[in-house]
């Protein structure tokens, strides 16, 4: 009888349902497809699936839970499974995407996707995910909250704009535009009265904040995002790691002498990281000398300006990461005296966006 190495369940999780395929691998790498089932999104769906699983394993405390981080979708998924003690990995999409393609599947399904995570956490050793820290958590949905009212007092100023272009504008109209502005201020404010509240009560992470909020260009709420969407940094063990995460990293197709496609930023990762280092990146364009060095040259070479800002953004991401692990505060003098690799800086100058 041959020794089973390793049980994965692989989740494709949707809003509703949880699509699920069991496989094991075996110590002369074969991999078996044990079994697949589809399972309500539901508290009582998720206490069936681990029930099922129990029931089709070898032995149901060793089995690993892999699925991607879908949006909010996953969370009270692996939420029940962590309450539980089980061993829980969540992959960026990107990642299972990638493996996918080396895969000879043909028809992309639900059904085949399960299939393809399984697979992807038989082969691959991966890390155990740790449910967010409650601050981290609650700072997270309160700049995230922030993020829509922003973006809905956008929809609506650009409504006053277009009422007010009118050659009769509708006076109640405007009226009632300039009313839910000032209703969207009044809940922009509250939320950050809540989270300055809640960073007066965790001492710790207000002064990681204030480390940080010692780079140029970077503001509290700005701190704030980096490290509610990163829990802290708490599973980021390098630059490069972080980079990846926030979809800020190069990609690039080459092969042979034939194929050369241009480097781009992948933008496959969290976009309320990238999201929050764009207003940043102009102001420390403007006080970072580093930085408006490093701006000013790829402008020069490659005329595109927000090329140079991606950069910048990179290179904020990276020094804020630096700044928050060896707790301590920028030190604009030294920071003048590093150089830009050489081979980093001409990646950047070929990169796309």
């Amino acid at each position: 009888m041959k020794k089973v190495l390793k049980e994965v369940a692989g989740i494709d999780v949707a809003q509703k349902e949880l699509v699920v395929s069991l496989g094991r691998l075996y110590e002369n790498l074969d991999i078996e497809i044990i079994s697949y089932k589809v399972f309500k999104n539901t508290e009582n769906g998720i206490k069936y699936f681990i029930d099922w699983v129990a029931s089709n394993s070898n032995n149901a405390n060793s089995v690993r839970y892999v699925m991607e981080a879908t949006g909010v979708y996953h969370e009270k998924l692996a939420y029940a499974l962590d309450e539980s003690g089980f061993d829980l990995s969540i992959v960026l999409p990107n990642k299972i995407s990638n493996f996918f393609r080396t895969l000879d599947i043909n028809t992309i399904t639900d059904k085949t996707a399960s299939q393809a995570i399984m697979r992807f956490g038989l082969e691959r050793k991966l890390d155990n995910w740790n449910r967010p820290k409650e601050a981290y958590r609650q700072l997270k949905q309160l700049t995230r909250e922030r993020d829509q009212i922003v973006d809905q007092r956008s929809m609506v100023k650009n409504q006053l704009h277009a009422e007010k272009a009118e050659a009769v504008p509708n006076e109640r109209s405007l009226k009632r535009i300039a009313e839910r502005i000032k209703f969207l201020n009044g809940q922009e404010k509250e939320i950050k009265m809540d989270i300055a509240t809640l960073l007066k009560d965790y001492p710790d992470i207000m002064e990681r904040v204030k480390n940080i909020c010692t780079i140029p260009g970077v503001g509290e709420l700005t701190a704030v995002i980096v490290l509610a969407e990163t829990n802290g940094f708490e599973l980021i063990r390098n630059k490069k790691q972080l980079t990846g995460y926030a979809g800020l990293d190069v990609r690039e197709k080459q092969s042979g002498t034939s194929v050369k496609g241009k480097p781009r930023i992948s933008k496959k990762g969290n976009r309320h990281l990238r999201k929050s280092l764009h207003l940043p990146s102009l102001s420390s364009v403007k006080y970072n000398k580093s930085h408006r060095d490093l701006y000013a040259r790829i402008v020069a070479k490659s005329g595109i300006k927000m090329k140079a800002l991606i950069a910048v953004q990179r290179k904020m991401l990276e020094l804020i990461f630096v700044v928050d692990k060896n707790k301590t505060r920028f030190d604009n003098n030294h920071q003048q005296k590093r150089t830009l690799d050489a081979n980093a800086e001409s990646i950047l100058l070929q990169t796309s966006l």
